[in-house]
C-alpha cells in the first residue's frame, strides 16, 4: 500500500490527527510524527508508525531520515503549525519571540523535512507533497491586517511551496499549497473562531476529497482551498 508521512499529528482535535486516521482507515501505511509525543500519537499507535519529530531541528528530522532508510514515501503532508494569538502578533505587540518561532515551525520545517525526505519522495511513482497553509497568506486576499507573523509565515511558506513545485515538476513531483479554512483545533483559541468553523475531521476529509486525491501535475504549485477552488497568491 501507498505511505504517507503527516507531520502534527498529535493533538486529538488536529487536521494532523484527523489526516493520519482518514489514511489509515483507507488502508495507507502512515507515518505519524510530532514534536511531542503525547495522547494523540499513543492513540494512534494501533494503526500508524508514530515519532517524535521537531521539524525546526535538522538533528531531530535525520534521525527520522534515518529511521525511515529506503522506505518510499508516496505523500508528505506539512500540517504541523503553530500561531500567536492575535492580540499578541499585532502591529504593536509582535516581536521576535513570536516571530522567530513562528517562522521555524510553519515555514522552515516544511522545507526541511522535505529537503530530507526528498530521496524517499522520488522513489513513488506517484509522489506528492502538500503543506497546509492559510488563506490569511495570500497577499492579494490581505483586506485585514494583523497576524503579523503567522500571516507572514503563511505567505512565506506559499512562496517555498511553489519553489518546491518548480524544481520537482521534472521530477513528477504535485506539490499543493492547502488552505484547510477555519477549523477547530488548538492552534488558536475557540474564541477567535467564526460559527464557519469544522471539525478537523471534516477539513481533512474535504482537503483529500477535494485536492489530495485529484490534483496532478497539471494543477501543482497552486493554492487551494479546501472546497476544491484555488485561491490567489
Amino acid at each position: 500500500m501507498p505511505t504517507v508521512v503527516i507531520t502534527g499529528a498529535t493533538s486529538p482535535v488536529g487536521i494532523g490527527h484527523a489526516f493520519a486516521k482518514l489514511f489509515s482507515d483507507k488502508g495507507y501505511t502512515v507515518y505519524a510524527v510530532d514534536r511531542d509525543h503525547g495522547e494523540g500519537l499513543k492513540v494512534l499507535e494501533t494503526k500508524a508508525h508514530t515519532a517524535t519529530v521537531d521539524v525546526t531541528s535538522p538533528e531531530s528530522i535525520q534521525k527520522f531520515k534515518e529511521s525511515l532508510g529506503d522506505t518510499t514515501v508516496d505523500i508528505l503532508l506539512n500540517v504541523a503549525g503553530i500561531a500567536a494569538r492575535p492580540e499578541k502578533d499585532s502591529l504593536t505587540t509582535t516581536s521576535l519571540d513570536i516571530l522567530v518561532p513562528t517562522f521555524a515551525v510553519n515555514t522552515y520545517g516544511p522545507l526541511l523535512l522535505t529537503q530530507a525526505l526528498l530521496p524517499n519522495i522520488l522513489r513513488s511513482s506517484n509522489p506528492k507533497i502538500g503543506i497546509v497553509s492559510s488563506r490569511v497568506g495570500s497577499v492579494g486576499d490581505n483586506s485585514t491586517g494583523g497576524n503579523y507573523a503567522y500571516r507572514a509565515s503563511k505567505a512565506a511558506v506559499n512562496s517555498i511551496g511553489k519553489s518546491l513545485a518548480m524544481d520537482l515538476k521534472d521530477k513528477g513531483v504535485v506539490v499543493m499549497l492547502l488552505h484547510p479554512g477555519f477549523v477547530r483545533t488548538n492552534i488558536l483559541p475557540k474564541d477567535t473562531m467564526p460559527p464557519e468553523a469544522v471539525d478537523a475531521d471534516e477539513a481533512a476529509r474535504k482537503l483529500w476529497d477535494n485536492i489530495v486525491s485529484q490534483k496532478e501535475m497539471g494543477d501543482t504549485g497552486k493554492f487551494w482551498h479546501r472546497e476544491g477552488y484555488e485561491l490567489p497568491w
